[in-house]
């Protein structure tokens, strides 16, 4: 059965945590901008839209309502602030010119179908075989440290039972090593009602590594293998710009003989570098008994357990000509049926990851700092009185909390002041 970046873990009474180590974080001075990302046309909030202090590494990415907080550090406030998003045209922006609470509007690009380029390719799958094999040319070769904020939430039905958001540090391999990447926990608080979650214990397996996995062209095992690709039909879908660049639209899926769960979805691909620039993809779930395989470890006998939904999204960010993972996000639904009752129980998990800054570092430093590394199975344990200090994350970037996770943490925090 093909591997799965989340594991569902369905137990009862079964909870295990793992410990939180925080490290002491060097206090620069700052100025926090937030504001919008927006169509210029239609005033509609653009979600994912990439923003990147110019001359830097430090960017962030719109929620889902379209809204950002950049902490920029002083020394910097003279930089401009550079805006992407697919299908617009891209912006740059004095961030002097900025507010706190400012509207970037972003203009559609018009593309026309190119038809001399697409014909450069034999089909859509000698493209995507291309970008696959592309990886030692036109992505980041470097030993990396990469910091990242991540947000995990668990909702039964439309009622959060757990909130954990984290700062970590990503200690990326080279696109051409087989050696996996490392993640070491730099500061995390999390709060979660366990009467919410009845006596079902919902378990992600990985965490941050689950959105580590996204990134298909280092970990091309999860999606796209030799075996697998066969299985899938693929084509061209009308072009699209971003930065000005045009980018091939593949969609895939699988084919109809194919009874195993695959992937569907599409892929965007970069016209001059050939490297993949976004992902947007789903697991085909209409057999419950295969695609439940794929993410259940282990569940109590009278208890049945199956995804409804199992969503997937990765960005790139480019630098100097070489692509790095920048953002993904994960949605999946599970549907409990409990032997007996006559009701179901429905948990949504989702998980998302942003790369806030990022630096080269060649050195042995992951050796040295292994002891501090956490373990993809490791689970963030409560730490509930971080919610309660407006200034928890200090000059860390954050993803912006939609306006649900929003009155998520206010709630926690009313609770805090309660006890």
């Amino acid at each position: 059965m093909k591997k799965t970046g989340f594991l569902f873990v369905a137990a009862v009474c079964l909870l295990v945590t793992f410990s939180i180590s925080t490290y002491a974080q060097t206090t620069h001075s700052f100025k926090e901008l937030k504001g919008k990302v927006v169509d210029s046309k239609t005033n509609d909030a653009l979600i994912f839209a990439d923003l990147v202090i110019n001359t830097t590494n430090i960017g962030t990415i719109t929620n889902s309502d379209g809204e950002f907080a950049l902490k920029i550090p002083d020394s910097l406030l003279k930089e401009t602030l550079i805006v992407t998003h697919l299908g617009y045209q891209k912006k740059e922006l004095e961030l002097s010119a900025l507010n706190n609470n400012s509207k970037i509007t972003l203009i559609p690009a018009i593309t026309e179908l190119n038809e001399v380029e697409i014909a450069t390719y034999k089909d859509a799958e000698t493209l995507l075989k291309l970008t696959l094999n592309n990886k030692s040319a036109v992505y980041n070769n470097d030993n990396t440290v990469m910091t990242a904020f991540y947000r995990e939430t668990i909702k039964k039905r439309r009622k959060n039972a757990s909130l954990s958001e984290a700062v970590v540090q990503i200690h990326k391999a080279p696109y051409t090593s087989v050696r996996k990447d490392a993640i070491e926990l730099i500061k995390a608080r999390k709060s979660t009602d366990y009467n919410r979650l009845d006596t079902l214990a919902v378990k992600l397996q990985g965490g941050p590594f689950s959105n580590l996995y996204t990134d298909i062209i280092k970990y091309p095992e999860y999606i796209f293998t030799p075996e697998d690709m066969p299985l899938y039909e693929f084509s061209f879908d009308p072009s699209t710009k971003i930065s000005d660049n045009m980018v091939y639209v593949i969609n895939f899926k699988q084919k109809p003989n194919v009874n195993i769960p695959l992937y569907y979805g599409k892929l965007y691909i970069d016209s001059k570098t050939l490297a993949l620039t976004n992902a947007v993809y789903s697991l085909n779930v209409e057999n419950k008994e295969l695609s439940s395989q794929m993410y259940i470890r282990k569940k109590p006998r009278k208890v049945d357990v199956y995804p409804t939904e199992a969503t997937y999204r990765v960005n790139y960010r480019t630098k100097n000509g070489k692509w790095h993972y920048a953002y993904s996000n994960i949605l999946l639904t599970f549907k409990v049926n409990w032997e007996g009752k006559l009701f179901n129980s429905v948990y949504t998990l989702s998980s998302e990851m942003a790369i806030t800054d990022w630096t080269i570092n060649n050195s042995n430093e992951i050796a040295r700092t292994r002891d501090k590394m956490i373990r993809p199975t490791t689970i963030l344990t409560d730490e509930a009185s971080g919610f309660s200090d407006p200034k928890f994350w200090g000059e860390y970037n954050i993803i912006e909390p939609e306006k649900s996770i929003e009155s998520a943490i206010e709630k926690i925090r009313k609770q805090l002041k309660r006890t």
